[in-house]
């Protein structure tokens, strides 16, 4: 047997070398083509990645890693291991597998023993040369009780470690790169160009925070030496991102406070009135939030809070109370909702709680008008025109409160219901409808009160933290398919007694490329063979206004038994008689929206129920509904929501106006925290990011929120 070389040590850790560019060598900014190794075809391929510069492509980062690191001699392998073995090579076979496919076999020993290799890459032939070593990084495997590598990482001796012997970074690919091309040549960027990335950091930041330098940061991400320096430079490049994001949302709160706004008389000489013909009391955390958004609208500085508590905690009657104190003013109120169901039932409210209050400016009613896109052209016109002419007090719609022709004559107050629905232009547009007026959002979605601070750091925060009385907690059951009679029993009997109830689905209609029940089939297959001697309604997002609203009025009014429904349920329904809601295909809807979902139940004086439908055998869907079916305080799931989900589902940055996060994750309170000082301190001492140390940090922060678009 040949002479067998010794297995070699660990790869060197990987450092950023500084040296001199070449005369004319490209800058940070320059396209990738001038690189080595980059032609225009690989040039195209890199911008299919975002990748058009040669900054873009040190910030193109691994999404994870396969851990090569340990080094292992074959006879100490394991079945399952993830290793990295060096091993000369002693044979290279390749045969024809049919379908014009070809398999290249390689017998590889160390001394110690010996174990095959196999590749269906007819090119790998070339590359490698018997009688050569080599380092093999992948995952033991079987086949006919000997172990074996199929399509292992292999790298020659003579050169730095990419692929095996370490944590290799793996990218996101397209068509036509391969990881080991990438690896290389990100390598060779960072051995020129990663030394020469500016710090922006200040220094005395990054010193007493303990981070890395921007460059070390860099290459560790990619070449990581080992967990310990992944996780550091991982924590740098996340405390970059918090700070930039934190900086652009002071900015924009110091941007949208500094112009002045129209004072408010919102004292309890204006607002106790109101809530004292309201037919409940206001529970002590809903009077809590009016008395912080009182002195927010008696300011000369323009209101902007966020009303935060879960589903049912009455944030409507505080809004209400806010929008009064506009109306008292001599001004107009308005409040947005994503939907005509939301706008319907808040114009709804809002007219049994008005009913009894008198305009003091002109001695009449208050008026509620109800604007969305459902209405008929002569119903739009007369309304316009009433909103121009002052005569409506509050305005109560959907998107088409921020129409070209929508009017006010003097819109003070300016309430976001459901805030998350709604993207930052449409929320900016509906603030563009007055003069610099007060703004409140609200959201049923809560969030941590940290995150809060965080992604709405241009708002103050007020939260709904306590349920108003009779509010009975909802006991919630995960069923799966095979019980569903149980289900349908069970509601029987509760509609027996005089309850109603709502029965979920996740499509309007059956499709032919999905197996979730479809709300039409179901609705009639239910009024035909399970519930014939009941009344069946149906609701999806289809129907037509007047439709929709018909079939609410009527399970409202008791008509109904069961209401047979899709998603449009999620919010503004509001039935004290319902008591059971039960949602098929559960696992494909998410934690907060079936948090939302429960909320239709419980209003009332009877106990109720949430019955979940779901075969989900694993994974992240059974998750969600353990944690629904364990736990019934919204703030308590939205932290397991963000958890399971991570920062871009859990909160879309198209939506919130927020730049997308590549390495920070909103779970990560620590750095996120340590972040948000660091920058209200930098804001404190250099609102404008001016002083020669700040500048580097200004254009980043220009570059992180470029298109960010405007998160007042």
């Amino acid at each position: 047997m040949p002479e067998v070389e010794s297995p070699a040590p660990p790869p060197e850790p990987l450092r950023p070398e500084p040296r001199q560019p070449r005369p004319n060598a490209p800058g940070l900014d320059a396209p990738v083509i001038r690189l080595p190794n980059i032609g225009p075809a690989f040039a195209q391929k890199l911008e299919k990645l975002g990748v058009e510069t040669v900054r873009d492509l040190l910030y193109l980062l691994p999404h994870r890693y396969d851990d090569f690191s340990q080094l292992r001699t074959i006879d100490k392998l394991k079945f399952g291991e993830e290793v990295t073995i060096i091993g000369t090579v002693w044979d290279i076979r390749t045969r024809d597998i049919g379908n014009d496919r070809k398999m290249v076999t390689a017998r590889v020993g160390d001394g110690t023993g010996e174990i095959q290799m196999t590749w269906f890459n007819p090119w790998i032939e070339k590359q490698l040369r018997v009688g050569q070593a080599y380092s093999f990084g992948g995952k033991v495997e079987t086949y006919r009780s000997d172990l074996v590598m199929r399509g292992p990482e292999f790298e020659p001796l003579d050169r730095a470690l990419l692929s095996t012997g370490r944590l290799a970074p793996v990218y996101p690919l397209t068509e036509g790169l391969s990881v080991r091309w990438l690896r290389n040549v990100i390598k060779l960027a960072l051995d020129a160009w990663g030394a020469d990335l500016p710090d922006f950091l200040p220094e005395p930041i990054r010193r007493s925070n303990g981070l890395l330098t921007l460059a070390e940061a860099i290459t560790q991400i990619h070449f990581p030496d080992n967990h310990e320096r992944l996780a550091a430079a991982h924590r740098r490049l996340s405390f970059d991102e918090f700070l930039l994001l934190q900086l652009g949302v002071l900015s924009a709160r110091e941007r949208f406070r500094g112009a002045p706004a129209r004072p408010l008389r919102a004292g309890a000489e204006v607002i106790a009135p109101f809530v004292e013909r309201l037919p409940f009391a206001l529970t002590a955390a809903q009077s809590r939030a009016l008395r912080e958004i009182a002195v927010d609208l008696e300011s000369d500085r323009p209101m902007g809070r966020l009303l935060q508590g879960d589903v049912g905690s009455g944030k409507t009657a505080v809004a209400a109370a806010a929008l009064w104190a506009a109306v008292a003013n001599g001004s107009q109120g308005a409040i947005m909702a994503p939907t005509e169901i939301l706008a319907e039932q808040h114009a709804r409210s809002f007219g049994r709680m008005f009913a009894a209050q008198v305009n003091p400016t002109s001695g009449q009613p208050v008026r509620v008008a109800l604007l969305t896109g459902a209405m008929s052209a002569g119903e739009r016109e007369e309304t316009l025109a009433a909103l121009g002419r002052g005569e409506i007090d509050l305005a109560v719609g959907t998107h088409a409160l921020i129409q070209k022709g929508v009017e006010f004559r003097d819109l003070a107050l300016a309430v976001v219901d459901e805030q998350h629905r709604f993207g930052v232009e449409q929320r900016a547009a509906l603030r563009q409808k007055g003069v610099q007026p007060h703004m409140l959002v609200m959201s049923a979605t809560p969030i941590p009160r940290s995150l809060a601070l965080t992604l709405y750091g241009d708002l103050d925060v007020s939260v709904i933290d306590e349920m108003p009385a009779g509010r009975t907690p909802i006991r919630t059951k995960w069923l799966t398919s095979s019980q569903r009679e149980r289900a349908y029993g069970f509601i029987r009997r509760q509609v027996a007694e005089g309850r109603q109830a709502f029965i979920v689905y996740p499509l309007v209609e059956e499709s032919p490329v999905s197996e979730a029940r479809a709300a039409v089939e179901e609705h009639a297959r239910l009024s035909a063979n399970i519930f014939p001697e009941l009344r069946l309604g149906l609701l999806h997002g289809r129907l037509k206004g007047e439709e929709k609203d018909s079939m609410m009025r009527a399970f409202g009014a008791g008509e109904l038994d069961i209401l047979v429904a899709t998603s449009v349920v999620e919010v503004g329904i509001d039935v004290p008689n319902a008591t059971v809601i039960m949602i098929e295909g559960a696992e494909r809807f998410g934690l907060a929206q079936l948090h939302q979902f429960r909320g239709r139940v419980g209003r009332g004086e009877h106990p109720s129920y949430c019955i979940l439908v779901s075969d989900v055998a694993e994974g992240e869907g059974v998750r969600r509904l353990e944690a629904l079916e364990n736990n019934t305080d919204g703030f308590a799931l939205a932290q397991i929501d963000l958890e399971l989900r991570g920062p871009g589902d859990f909160f879309g940055t198209r939506q919130s106006g927020l730049p997308p996060l590549k390495t920070a994750e909103l779970s990560d309170l620590r750095t996120l925290e340590d972040a948000r000082e660091a920058a209200k301190a930098v804001f404190r001492a250099d609102p404008e990011l001016a002083v020669p140390e700040h500048r580097e940090l200004a254009a980043q922060v220009a570059q992180f929120w470029r298109g960010g678009g405007d998160i007042s």
